[in-house]
């Protein structure tokens, strides 16, 4: 094989190389960027949930049913 003719073969062989990890790099850009935008709605969503599970929390101590004790039923004797 002349020695062009190696060269550019391994030009070529370079050349695809690249392109192949340009083309990786772009696709784990893309993939980590839809992880990052859904870690933050996972965020916001968890944050809503601990949210109104305070306000839940508050409204049942503050209720006369559940914040007393003597006006639950009995546990149930097997």
């Amino acid at each position: 094989m002349p020695v062009s003719s190696e060269l550019e073969q391994r030009l070529v062989d370079l050349e695809t190389r690249l392109a192949f990890q340009e083309h990786a790099l772009g696709e784990l850009s893309d993939a980590l960027a839809a992880a990052r935008s859904e870690e933050a709605r996972n965020t916001l969503l968890l944050f809503r949930a601990l949210e109104e599970i305070k306000h839940l929390r508050a409204a049942m101590a503050a209720s006369p049913l559940t914040g007393d004790v003597g006006s639950e039923p009995p546990p149930p004797h097997y």
